[in-house]
């Protein structure tokens, strides 16, 4: 019996007997160290060389052990150190952050990267994969950290907390070269753990400290927990060798299925490897196996196109390739490359950011509970599908960004790395702290030096095999408080930062992250989702910032839900203006106007605040409108227009919602019985409302047409001007009475009148260059659902004299719900 998905056919699981029953809990959406508990101890990490004494010659320099030649303390936890690797630490981190001398330290790093570099080619040549020679890479040493103060003197006030951060991050670089050979090599894990195959046979490796014993279990040994028995060494790593057959093919063939069978302390369980490249669930099955992934040369996807250089502005097109049919059905990888991708290249956006790729056995989860961290969702086809998606969006002249979780992992037991090896240890913090309650999910135990490098080799893994361009990374703002941003509300009170609260382990990880990707890949793009607004959050980690490049501006969408409560003569202009604006000056941030959680069943999006249910009723063309779909319409594009124009110097879409998508986000789903004894309905797993309805919005006889054309019509201003990345801004008016915001960016002037009746004739607009003006871009124009009072061959001379604090102005018609952008005529 067998299975097919996406070209690939499945052998079907025959269970061996004397398999113990596995058992777990499905958990699934959407940490930290107390500060005062870290300045009491001397080390936040324990580096261990975990390959010494290993049968089989690892794949990369983590055999290396300390300068010393002792061999590092095997264990999980963070209180401690080796003698040896402390005194080193300590003595490297104990620099003047002040007066470092930088150029020792860079030695330092170079030395120990090379002989790391040379030692893994060594490693490497006995039984191995085939070395490929690539080009150098080179992830800069650290700075002194001393930046932040010059960009912003009042961090001054806090600099033992961010000096005592540097510190950290110095140290764990440190160690990380002396006992890893460095951050390049570090990051390779996926060349040690899980499976390899070389000429002789295949290597498996997996690291589970608290199994007391283990086996490999799997279609090509009929799932006999005896068959293959692991051994372990003195660090928890196991271990297996299996020789090719006689015949010279692999012992486990391309498609098998495979887990690793534990006797744990918590009993007998059957585990999808950690580092697994593919996972799937078999039809009619609840658990999901592991997929050994390992086509022919023939068989595997070659990228063909080069990866786009990141552009100045970035304006990206969020989606998610499951729901990105208009057919009540999972897409696939393919069909969102062949119909969505053009899709996305003529609406002007220049980057795509794709949600749930990281395989998540809850689809529900929207793919924030991840199970497989190195494994793309089997839900939407192959490892090589996606690999061809991305090249065609790269052929396309677009950046695919990941959207990647290292904030927290799902609670599932069977399929994830929840109790891997039986502890709740593991991965994790134990107890409540390694527990988020509201996402019901496990959390990273960022001051584990095996969390650490599972994590960071996890982001370059994608970046490398697949060629992602970059990362948003998710849940950001958890990570770097140990109470996960829940329940409280930033004021911008430096001291909400930089206190006991914060969780330094998951901020070093962070910088560690930042500085890999930056180094090894230094065109990718790395957004981070944070509520807090951080200060140093987008401020390089040689600086002694964080090292994100954007950051995603959440307070605007919080703002205009706010606002849509309202009635339209409760909207204060001066509000709107204060929300788009107030961000860290030298940290970029990327707009957006609404979040996809907002198009989730039980919440509104933008446009169903404005419209309704009037939307399912009255946007064909062909039938008379209504005062509330008018409204919802001009206010639409306006909201989207303002957003762009003043919140950040990126900006962001969900899929959909460019044209005002009309149905909310419904994942299939059954009943669900909480433990309060309250039933919750489910939707008979329908996929009714889990897909876009991209035909509305292509429809030329529906009104959804003309909101789409708006937001295609955006995209090309702000490719053609470039003003969201213009250092040049200045807000003229906010006009309280008119309802009126007037500001410049770059060389074009906006004008929005808010008002819900009043339009002004000669309202005088000030400007900073003279010349003729033109409309470049007109919300009322009737190719985009308006009403067409604007005159686009009309011209707008300036005239000098100061107006609104410019040094010239001209005079414009300025009708009610509208915004009008200006440019100086070319001709």
């Amino acid at each position: 019996m067998s299975f097919a998905l996406s070209g690939i056919r499945f052998p079907a699981a025959v269970r061996g007997t004397g398999l113990a029953a596995r058992s777990g809990a499905n958990g699934d959406r959407r940490s930290g160290v107390d500060l005062s508990l870290m300045l009491l101890r001397k080390e936040t990490f324990k580096p261990r060389s975990i390959f010494g004494g290993s049968s089989i010659d690892c794949l990369s320099s983590s055999v290396t052990v300390a300068a010393s030649g002792k061999v590092l303390i095997p264990g999980g936890q963070s209180d401690g150190l080796s003698s040896s690797a402390d005194s080193v630490a300590d003595e490297q981190a104990s620099d003047d952050l002040q007066e470092e001398p930088v150029d020792t330290v860079e030695v330092m790093y170079e030395g120990s990267m090379k002989e790391g570099g040379k030692e893994s080619v060594t490693s490497q040549a006995k039984n191995s994969v085939e070395v490929v020679e690539e080009k150098p890479r080179s992830i800069p040493p650290p700075g002194n950290g001393q930046r932040i103060y010059d960009i912003d003197p009042l961090l001054r006030g806090h600099h033992a907390h961010l000096d005592y951060r540097y510190s950290q991050y110095r140290k764990m670089r440190a160690l990380i070269d002396q006992n890893e050979g460095g951050l390049e090599l570090f990051s390779r894990g996926y060349e040690n753990f899980g499976f390899h195959r070389s000429a002789d046979g295949i290597v498996y490796r997996e690291w589970a400290p608290g199994a007391k014993a283990a086996a490999l279990i799997g279609d090509f040994n009929n799932w006999n927990p005896n068959a293959d028995v692991m051994t372990r060494n003195e660090f928890g790593v196991w271990e297996i060798f299996l020789p090719n057959n006689a015949d010279g093919s692999p012992p486990i063939p391309h498609g098998s299925r495979v887990k690793i069978h534990m006797d744990t302390p918590s009993g007998v369980k059957d585990s999808i490897p950690a580092w697994i490249k593919f996972s799937v669930q078999a039809p009619g099955e609840i658990p999901y196996n592991g997929i050994y992934y390992d086509p022919p040369e023939e068989e595997k996807y070659v990228f063909q196109h080069p990866q786009p250089k990141a552009p100045k502005s970035l304006r990206i097109y969020e989606s998610h390739v499951g729901m990105s049919s208009p057919e009540p059905k999972i897409n696939t990888y393919a069909s969102f490359r062949d119909d969505v991708l053009p899709r996305i290249k003529k609406l002007g956006y220049n980057a795509v950011q794709i949600m749930a790729i990281q395989e998540h056995s809850y689809y529900a989860s929207f793919g924030y509970h991840v199970t497989n961290f190195f494994a793309p969702s089997s839900r939407f086809g192959t490892p090589d599908d996606l690999k061809s998606l991305i090249d065609k969006a790269h052929e396309l002249g677009l950046l695919v960004l990941m959207d990647i979780v290292h904030s927290h992992a799902s609670n599932n037991v069977l399929d994830g790395l929840n109790q891997f090896d039986g502890t709740d240890t593991h991965y994790f913090h134990a107890g409540s702290r390694g527990y988020h309650w509201m996402w019901d999910s496990r959390l990273f135990n960022y001051g584990s030096w095996e969390v650490v490098r599972f994590l960071l080799s996890n982001a370059r893994w994608w970046l490398e095999e697949y060629k992602f361009d970059g990362f948003r990374f998710d849940g950001v703002t958890s990570m770097m408080y140990t109470h996960h941003g829940l329940q409280v509300s930033f004021t911008g009170n430096y001291n909400e930062y930089f206190g006991f609260a914060t969780d330094v382990d998951a901020v070093v990880y962070l910088m560690l992250v930042n500085d890999l990707i930056h180094g090894l890949f230094p065109e990718a793009v790395i957004i981070g989702e944070d509520v807090s607004g951080m200060p140093t959050f987008c401020l390089p980690v040689q600086d002694g910032g964080v090292g994100f490049d954007y950051r995603l501006h959440m307070a605007v969408p919080d703002k205009w839900i706010e606002l849509l409560q309202l009635k339209d003569e409760d909207w204060k202009m001066g509000d709107i203006v204060h929300t788009l604006i107030n961000r860290r000056w030298s940290e970029k941030c990327v707009a957006y106007a609404e979040s996809h959680d907002q198009a989730l069943v039980g919440d509104k999006t933008i446009a169903f605040w404005l419209m309704d249910k009037d939307m399912y009723d009255f946007m064909a063309l062909d039938r008379p409108s209504t005062p509330r779909i008018d409204r919802g319409i001009a206010l639409h594009k306006m909201i989207r227009l303002i957003t762009m124009g003043l919140g950040g110097e990126g900006y962001l879409n969900f899929m959909g919602n460019e044209f005002g998508h009309p149905e909310w986000i419904d994942f299939p789903r059954g009943v669900q019985h909480l433990p309060s004894g309250k039933v919750i309905p489910g939707n008979n797993y329908s996929f009714d409302k889990c897909r876009r309805r991209f035909d509305l919005g292509d429809a030329d006889y529906l009104r959804y047409r003309g909101m789409q054309e708006f937001d295609r019509a955006m995209q090309h201003l702000e490719e053609k001007y470039g003003f969201m990345t213009s250092e040049h801004q200045y807000i003229s008016r906010k006009d309280e009475g008119d309802r009126i915001i007037i500001f410049e960016r770059g060389d074009l002037v906006f004008v929005f009148n808010f008002h819900w009746s009043n339009s002004y004739f000669d309202y005088r607009v000030g400007c900073l260059k003279p010349g003729k003006y033109k409309v470049v871009l007109d919300s009322d124009d009737k190719l985009f659902g308006g009403f067409g009072r604007i005159d686009h061959n009309a011209d707008y001379f300036s005239s000098e004299g100061t107006y609104d604090n410019r040094p010239r102005s001209f005079s414009v018609y300025a009708p009610s719900r509208t915004a009008v952008v200006y440019a100086l005529s070319e001709d």
